[in-house]
């Protein structure tokens, strides 16, 4: 007995040692950055420990069921046989990389920043964006709203696996997407969680509702078009699609560079050229830099996310999604406890079952799908839609 309290009285010093050295070395940070003590959960079931929160947070995203999906999401090129071809666990490992290179030369929060990374895209779905808008076709259909990924990434953090993550984590995670055409962003706040589920709501709706709320999160924001932009390109020239060295226009290859490690070099120092970090709280690129990257955001639509290689077997997939929404629904409808979107989704005892007693039985489909690869996804299919060979005799 005495042991055990003079042991935990040591961890307790422990603790308090690594709180002292935690503060300490975040009173180096930028005054713009988010600092540990500020950050905010929606339930606080446990106390913090020798981890910043943020840091704790990046640990739960990569212990969900969701995070261990991403090795079988495709990033642009599916249904392309190739293993050297960008899978979305490796573009969310860059993300994070690159964000956070970026955040400690700004003096940011780099464990905010790596949580937020690691978790902006678990909500991504079977065949990319396509797979994206054909989900949200069949969700507006049958009266659930329109789909969008970032959306379903604070979905199903916050409510289906309910990690109980900070405010500032999901909220980088929500506003991660939205490409445009912004040389600058500045942090927007956000006062509490109230406010939040409505930038929620909104971004659901279709409206996206603001900027990050902390500088972390526009770091994020950038540092996503800065990993896949270059690597887009190396994987098009991969599978034969372009020919960087004579492709892509000549303004961008002037001002960017003509391969990834020249492209991703280039935007990263502009960036922290341009950015103030200290005392007006922005991130930022050079007018010139941005404009070369809008002009090779549109030579990259044009040549490889719609290039007719691609997009030929599109119909197929859209047929797939709409005969397993169905099937999906009409057993969610029917309660048919051995269907897989009970067996393998709802009937887990890793989904909340808060979530379970709130979602309709279209949600419940939607989520389902969503978190699906694209191998689970193309073996649902196949389950329902090919005959069932017996072997020998009937059992």
């Amino acid at each position: 007995m005495s042991e055990d309290r003079e042991q935990g009285s040591l961890d307790h010093k422990s603790d308090s040692r690594i709180y002292r050295y935690t503060q300490q070395r975040e009173a180096l940070l930028s005054s713009h950055a988010a600092w540990s003590d500020r950050a905010v959960r929606r339930k606080n079931r446990k106390p913090e420990d020798i981890r910043t929160p943020y840091s704790r947070d990046a640990d739960r995203i990569i212990h969900t069921r969701a995070y261990s999906r991403y090795i079988d999401k495709t990033q642009v090129f599916y249904l392309v046989e190739n293993d050297h071809i960008t899978h979305r666990v490796i573009h969310v490992q860059l993300v994070s990389k690159i964000a956070r290179t970026i955040g400690r030369c700004l003096r940011l929060n780099e464990d905010l920043i790596e949580a937020i990374a690691l978790g902006h895209d678990i909500g991504h779905i079977p065949y990319g964006h396509f797979g994206e808008s054909c989900l949200s076709d069949l969700c507006e259909k049958h009266g659930i709203g329109k789909f969008f990924h970032n959306v379903q990434s604070v979905r199903f953090l916050d409510r289906i696996e309910d990690q109980d993550l900070t405010m500032q984590v999901l909220d980088g995670i929500l506003c991660h997407n939205g490409e445009t055409d912004d040389v600058q962003i500045s942090p927007e706040p956000c006062p509490d969680w109230d406010a939040f589920d409505s930038k929620v709501k909104a971004n659901a709706d279709g409206i996206r509702s603001g900027a990050p709320m902390t500088l972390e999160g526009c770091v994020v924001k950038f540092a996503d078009t800065i990993a896949y932009i270059g690597r887009d390109l190396q994987d098009a020239q991969e599978v034969g699609l372009i020919n960087t060295t004579n492709d892509i226009p000549a303004e961008c290859k002037e001002v960017l560079g003509s391969d990834n490690r020249a492209i991703i070099d280039t935007l990263i120092h502009d960036l922290l050229d341009h950015s103030d970090a200290d005392r007006e709280g922005f991130i930022s690129y050079s007018p010139e830099v941005e404009h070369a990257l809008v002009t090779l955001r549109a030579f990259s639509r044009e040549r490889i996310y719609n290039n007719p290689n691609l997009t030929a077997e599109r119909e197929k997939i859209k047929t797939m999604y709409r005969i397993l929404f169905l099937k999906y629904l009409e057993d969610a409808d029917a309660e048919r406890r051995d269907s897989k979107i009970f067996t393998e989704f709802a009937g887990s005892p890793w989904v909340s079952q808060d979530y379970l007693r709130s979602i309709s039985p279209a949600g419940l489909v939607r989520d389902f799908i969503a978190g699906m690869t694209d191998r689970y996804f193309l073996k649902r299919f196949e389950e329902c839609v090919l005959p069932r060979r017996v072997e020998g005799k009937f059992r």
